[in-house]
């Protein structure tokens, strides 16, 4: 650069001596003088990047871009709707390159009378052409639909004049004189051509027969004859050598079966001690032998029930072969001589214990889920059954008529409980609700429902009569005190397990210290009842665990059933 500024007062005449010669002091102070840029070799030599750009004349504005989503400044109406400047997008098509307001195109505000709206809509509906309403200008109507209809109707709407049609105008019979009393018509007079009754002729009578037979044979309900019940003995004598049947409740096994006082101290189960095989598919439920449990009957999914000895020989005593679909429940009555079965065959069916022999049947002709006879001594006869339908209907099977239906849930009935020294019971139903009835009157009493309660297809009153244990869909197990008036207790929560989706049972234990139910794992959990915490859980199924009963009179002694068909003993 220096060298360039020192050839800044050199002339390119060199013939010219005088200058040569005559040097003054200004020529040797150049080089501390400004640089004259226009004159500078600098100028001729530079680069310029920037290219020639037309300026625009903004004036006053400031331009703001396209995408600025926040202005932190007060702009004028002029500065945001000023007319886009600047380079265009090279790669912009045709369509995208036009103006637009909307991702589809522009969009004009129309505004449209309600009443021109309506009109051509009904004329379009009716007649199959519309007048356009984007079209304002008078004249230069456009339609819309059927071009030649509207030629012909000249642009008529619904609610203009149009053509007579035949029938539009029928004559009515007229009498308005009120004096006549039987041939006084008024407003009321039917039409001079009208037909009040319409007979087919012989071709549409023959097609009605057609639709009519059809629809006769696809309604018939054909109705199932119940299986041929049979039994089976498993032992090789129905009676001991005194004459006594499996019934007699034994002396000899160290307990004494016959006493009412639960034991004093109750102690958590830990080892199996015996496993009854001769299911062929799940269990679904077990019940003890009513007083003693010295028995034990099982209903399962291969449509058999059978009853099993829980001491000496722990054998298979006999097997009750009844219906053709799965059962559901059974049920002792109080003496444990009789009790009822209930199957997806839709039947419920009442079975003589010692003999196997099936009594009487009843169904109504829906799918009975869970059967009770009534525990009063006196009314042994009648027994309840909660159905599909969302019924539950009061047998007396003396009878076998139904004398009561209680008919108040809005889903299938899934339990029944009788509670307060058997005045009342409770069912819980599919509709997440719990409902309390008066025997004998068909209408709930207390109704308990709430947003938050899921559907609870297990329950079990506790030997103390005083609370309920409801297995709730929410993995969770409820209590509600049934003394006085029903309370929901919300700090007694058992958690831990997984039952979604499965019924499985729960049970106390005799002295009230533990809490136990299955779970959809195969396991059992056990719980204390006072402090609601977990105590022990271990596998007890390979499938899931249905059912779980604490025997009433041992002091650890538990009876699971699971849906890998087996029943399991454990102490």
């Amino acid at each position: 650069m220096a060298a360039m500024l020192s050839l800044q007062g050199y002339n390119s005449d060199s013939n010219d001596s005088e200058d040569d010669t005559a040097a003054t002091s200004e020529d040797f102070c150049a080089h501390l003088k400004p640089v004259d840029k226009s004159n500078s070799i600098v100028a001729k030599i530079s680069l310029n990047s920037a290219p020639e750009v037309v300026s625009t004349n903004l004036g006053d504005s400031r331009p703001l871009a396209v995408d600025t989503k926040e202005v932190k400044y007060n702009p004028k109406y002029d500065d945001l709707f000023a007319p886009q400047v600047g380079p265009e997008h090279p790669f912009k098509t045709q369509q995208f390159s036009a103006s637009r307001n909307s991702l589809a195109g522009f969009v004009e505000p129309a505004h449209v009378n309600a009443f021109t709206f309506e009109t051509q809509r009904r004329t379009f509906t009716s007649y199959g052409y519309a007048m356009d309403p984007s079209v304002d200008s008078v004249g230069n109507e456009k339609v819309v639909g059927d071009v030649t209809k509207a030629e012909d109707a000249k642009g008529l709407t619904v609610f203009e004049a149009s053509k007579d049609r035949p029938g539009d105008k029928r004559k009515r019979l007229k009498n308005p004189d009120a004096s006549d009393i039987e041939g006084y018509l008024g407003p009321w007079g039917k039409f001079v051509d009208e037909k009040t009754t319409m007979k087919p002729d012989e071709e549409q009578k023959k097609e009605l027969d057609e639709i009519l037979a059809k629809r006769s044979k696809t309604s018939k309900q054909v109705e199932e004859k119940p299986a041929e019940e049979k039994t089976t003995l498993h032992i090789k004598d129905a009676y001991d050598y005194q004459g006594r049947s499996f019934l007699h409740i034994p002396q000899d096994v160290g307990v004494n079966l016959k006493s009412e006082d639960p034991p004093e101290k109750c102690f958590l189960p830990k080892k199996l001690i015996h496993t009854w095989s001769g299911h062929t598919k799940g269990v679904a439920a077990i019940r003890w032998f009513p007083g003693s449990a010295h028995l034990l009957l099982s209903c399962s999914m291969d449509s058999k029930i059978k009853i099993w000895e829980v001491y000496n020989d722990r054998r298979c005593v006999r097997t009750y072969l009844g219906h053709k679909q799965a059962v559901r429940d059974v049920s002792f009555n109080n003496d444990g001589k009789q009790f009822l079965s209930c199957g997806y065959d839709r039947y419920c069916k009442l079975w003589d214990t010692e003999t196997g022999e099936c009594i009487s049947r009843f169904t109504s002709r829906k799918v009975p889920y869970c059967v009770k006879f009534n525990p009063d001594d006196d009314k042994q006869h009648l027994f309840v059954a909660g159905t599909s339908d969302k019924k539950i209907v009061c047998w007396d099977t003396r009878t076998g008529e139904v004398v009561q239906e209680y008919d108040r849930h809005l889903g299938a009935v899934n339990t029944i409980t009788f509670v307060d020294q058997n005045r009342r019971f409770v069912t819980t139903s599919d509709d997440k609700s719990l409902r309390v009835w008066e025997w004998d009157i068909p209408v709930d009493f207390k109704y308990i429902a709430d947003p938050s309660m899921h559907s609870m297809p297990a329950v079990t009153l506790s030997h103390n009569g005083k609370w309920l244990a409801c297995q709730s869909m929410d993995n969770q197990i409820c209590i509600f005190n049934v003394l006085n008036r029903f309370k929901f207790m919300r700090k007694k929560r058992f958690t831990g397990h997984m039952v979604a989706g499965y019924a499985c049972t729960v049970d106390f234990s005799p002295d009230m210290s533990y809490i136990i139910s299955g779970d959809a794992d195969g396991k059992l959990y056990v719980w204390d009842w006072k402090t609601t915490k977990l105590y022990t859980k271990f596998k007890a199924h390979d499938d899931v665990c249905i059912g779980v009963l604490w025997h009433p009179h041992e002091t650890s002694k538990v009876a699971t059933c699971g849906w890998d068909g087996v029943i399991k003993y454990w102490d």
